[in-house]
């Protein structure tokens, strides 16, 4: 297995268990608000990987382009995460994650149309499973 794929399934299982987190943890607190609580914890835990490792960096040695597509990515993270979260608020976590990771039919959707990315066979049939396994669970 490579490396990258030991880091997809971690992040895989970690999606799954937020679900689950989420859920208990959003009951009887506005989501906005629990999004807050869980944006503050995430800031914390990362700042302590980045001082543990050593890896705290200038922002003067990154790119303009890469701070502006960073800065993109965290608001369409924190516009994701406060509709995840009161999703899970309004419906069952075996449902609305489901209809979550209909964000991997996105991703590649958008990696072909931004990136310039092939559609293959294979990753054609795998999207439109995803799609169709989404659907499954969340109908």
């Amino acid at each position: 297995m490579n490396s990258w794929q030991v880091f997809a399934l971690g992040s895989a299982f970690f999606a799954g268990l937020t679900a689950i987190l989420g859920k208990i943890g959003v009951q009887g607190i506005n989501s906005n608000l629990a999004t807050f609580i869980r944006t503050i914890v995430i800031l914390i835990v990362i700042a302590a990987i980045i001082s543990f490792r050593g890896e705290w960096q200038r922002t003067e040695g990154i790119s303009k382009h890469a701070l502006i597509f960073l800065a993109l990515s965290g608001v369409a993270t924190g516009l994701s995460w406060l509709c995840y979260y009161r999703a899970l608020q309004m419906g069952p976590a075996s449902q609305v994650a489901p209809v979550d990771k209909l964000s991997v039919a996105f991703a590649i959707l958008l990696a072909i149309i931004f990136l310039g990315e092939k559609l293959t066979i294979k990753t054609f049939l795998g999207g439109a499973l995803v799609i169709a396994g989404s659907l499954v669970l969340a109908l």
